[in-house]
């Protein structure tokens, strides 16, 4: 019992010195880097300069902290397979989730699974290739090549750009089959509601700006659809001395987790059995004046069986277990350049 404590405790003074650091950073206009786990138990935060020295290459955005691409200029061939889960092992998760939803202690749960990879590909080589507004790699760990937004700050507005909803593009009437599908409606409101909620612990004047609209992802092996919408709200003038508190307050991020968020959370613990760590969590940097972050999502981990990539979607009262099995598969890909 005393070793659970320490290391509660432990946890605390973790998350009292990144809020702090956060905080003096943002409050002297110095450019940082971030990364905090899912578990909100491995905070890390350091000036943006050092970011390489600690093993972390990111751009976020356009912005980076590296030169080469990749080593010899050329693009090899991409070469993935994969060994998931049976449909069988999936069941029994899905099954533990849909009978929470029918009880009423989640509306919406997103349930995830590491799938193993074989291919001819290293971390460093999947960062290089990959095409993606948000890119991370931590040396000899993981590699993220996240479309996903968790907030953007600008100008005293912060931004959350939730992103629910997939689709093959190229299937007939891609566009319209996805904006018109029931579940995929039902789950993109859902958690539109619940980014509303969130930015109001942290903002004023919190609005929909921009609903349900398509981003289209290229991968190695398709085309992909995705449905996000933007929503806005107005921080106060003091944010950037606060803005340690606000983002820890906001994680875990809404669309990776579900609503409401502590119960669910731990309806996800119940069903996947394993931590997440970094995966869904989130990273980003301020650069002085604003800041912009990703959702750990489409990550790649190397583990002692070999690489591993973890994927997964939500889960509603609505929801079909062949097509949530699918989707998990369908968001295995590398986006190519």
């Amino acid at each position: 019992m005393s070793g659970r404590r320490d290391l509660i405790t432990k946890i605390q003074v973790i998350k009292k010195a990144f809020i702090e650091t956060v905080n003096k950073l943002a409050s002297a206009g110095a450019p940082f880097f971030f990364i905090v786990d899912f578990e909100k138990e491995q905070p890390f935060v350091c000036e943006i300069g050092q970011a390489l020295d600690h093993g972390y290459k990111f751009r976020v955005r356009g912005h980076h902290n590296y030169i080469n691409g990749h080593s010899n200029g050329s693009i090899p061939r991409i070469d993935v397979d994969m060994n998931p889960i049976s449909i069988e092992e999936y069941a029994h998760s899905f099954h533990h989730v849909k009978e929470n939803l029918r009880q009423g202690n989640s509306y919406l749960v997103n349930l995830t699974f590491p799938t193993p990879l074989q291919t001819n590909l290293s971390l460093s080589d999947i960062f290089d290739l990959s095409a993606a507004p948000y890119k991370l790699l931590k040396e000899n760990k993981f590699v993220i090549f996240s479309p996903e937004s968790f907030i953007q700050i600008k100008d005293d507005h912060i931004y959350s750009y939730p992103m629910k909803g997939t689709i093959d593009a190229d299937l007939p009437d891609a566009r319209k089959k996805i904006l018109n599908n029931d579940k995929e409606t039902w789950e993109h409101n859902t958690i539109v509601d619940l980014i509303r909620n969130d930015l109001a612990m942290v903002s004023n004047q919190v609005e929909v700006t921009k609903f349900k609209y398509l981003d289209l992802i290229t991968t190695h092996r398709n085309r992909l659809y995705q449905m996000s919408s933007e929503i806005r709200g107005t921080l106060s003038a003091d944010w950037r001395e606060n803005l340690g508190e606000i983002i820890m307050k906001l994680l875990p991020a809404g669309s990776i987790s579900g609503a409401p968020k502590k119960k669910t959370i731990q309806i996800i613990q119940d069903a996947e059995k394993i931590r997440r760590n970094f995966y869904t969590g989130v990273f980003g940097i301020f650069d002085g004046e604003k800041l912009d972050s990703a959702v750990n999502i489409r990550y790649v981990e190397k583990t002692n069986q070999g690489l591993q990539y973890r994927s997964g979607g939500g889960i509603t009262a609505m929801s079909n277990q062949m097509s949530e099995y699918q989707e998990m598969l369908d968001k295995v890909y590398v986006p190519t350049i």
